[in-house]
């Protein structure tokens, strides 16, 4: 069982939610539900919870202050918000889950189910300390990339380039390393610096400070720093030499 505290400063949210936690997640214990944020806080802090429900805009204190007031940040994080909130992006960096209302009962077992599977193999602490970092950062320096085993924390400016395989991504690092990802090559897109990571084929992003050479062709090819050569599609080839020209 997950035992599980429910944050959101409208009740009627609190409710449905509740509602759908009980019916659908049968692993989900609510052990408590708070309509404001220091409730909240006093809640996690005495209960120790192993997920939180967490609404981000709430009056007086919002969900992202909360979590910087927390002593101990050892909880599995939903994210639940109302909107594409200007945060997604670096909740997404930080490989938190977040959920938008109305929530879908199927999203909800997604979520549930992640966070029941990476309990005991995550460092959830350093999730939510890394979400903070990119709040207070409009420049993010770390990504975090879910594995079978759990999270690798990665430098950005060590990825050379990724490739799209499948539903997969490939990432190239500059330590000679290469991380299969359960994300796609858009995912990471959205994603990543868009003034630093170009996508110069339907199936690569490369990181443009470590084009070495470009040779020219109908498309071309790059070479990369480390030696990988790749290939720039006819389509994205103006875009590509007028952003290195940059």
């Amino acid at each position: 069982m997950l035992r599980a505290i429910l944050i959101d400063d409208d009740q009627s949210n609190l409710s449905a939610l509740s509602g759908k936690l009980l019916k659908h997640c049968p692993q989900i214990e609510i052990i408590g539900c708070c309509d404001n944020a220091e409730d909240g806080i006093k809640a996690i802090e005495s209960s120790k919870p192993d997920i939180v429900f967490l609404d981000i805009e709430m009056p007086v204190m919002n969900g992202f202050v909360l979590l910087q007031q927390l002593k101990n940040r050892n909880f599995e994080l939903i994210f639940v918000t109302a909107y594409d909130h200007y945060a997604i992006k670096a909740i997404k960096y930080s490989a938190l889950d977040y959920l938008v209302k109305p929530v879908e009962i199927a999203d909800l077992i997604a979520a549930v189910k992640k966070a029941e599977e990476f309990k005991n193999s995550r460092n959830s602490q350093l999730q939510i300390e890394l979400l903070l970092e990119h709040l207070n950062n409009k420049q993010p320096k770390r990504i975090t990339i879910p594995t079978s085993d759990g999270l690798r924390f990665i430098n950005i400016e060590d990825i050379i380039y990724l490739e799209a395989s499948n539903n997969y991504t490939n990432i190239f690092l500059s330590t000679n390393q290469k991380l299969l990802v359960s994300k796609t090559l858009k995912d990471f897109e959205e994603m990543l610096p868009a003034d630093t990571f170009l996508r110069i084929h339907h199936a690569t992003v490369i990181n443009k400070y470590f084009v070495e050479k470009y040779i020219r062709g109908e498309g071309g090819q790059v070479v990369m720093r480390h030696g990988n050569v790749l290939d720039v599609s006819k389509r994205k080839k103006a875009e590509f030499l007028q952003a290195i020209g940059k």
